[in-house]
């Protein structure tokens, strides 16, 4: 059963950084894109990136490139979310989950780790 489990969530300044992790079990998470979708209050699931099995290929949403950067090591089965000069549009509770996109049924499965972006 894929278990996905993220963590590094937190409190930070506005043009602070994060770095977001997924923990990944249960499944070959080495066979498998990844992606991350966030959450602000009251707003829908929004789509934040994606990352190729193999690492080499990224893709993000507007709202983030060239601020956030996708990764993966495969050899630890994990997915990583470098977020650099964070706005506090960038807050809301952050997933990742297997697969390159999210279609309009997207449940998260798994609990999340909150962002907040805040002075």
């Amino acid at each position: 059963e894929e278990q996905l489990v993220e963590s590094g969530g937190g409190l930070v300044q506005p043009g602070g950084s994060l770095r977001l992790s997924c923990a990944a079990s249960g499944f070959t998470f080495s066979n498998n894109d990844m992606k991350w979708v966030r959450q602000a209050p009251g707003k829908r699931f929004e789509w934040v990136g994606a990352i190729n099995s193999g690492g080499d290929g990224s893709y993000y949403a507007n709202s983030v490139k060239g601020r956030f950067t996708i990764s993966r090591d495969n050899t630890r089965n994990m997915l990583y979310l470098q977020m650099n000069s964070l706005e506090p549009e960038d807050s809301g509770v952050y997933y990742c989950s297997s697969g390159r996109f999210m279609y309009s049924d997207y449940v998260p499965r798994t609990q999340g780790t909150q962002v907040t972006v805040s002075s």
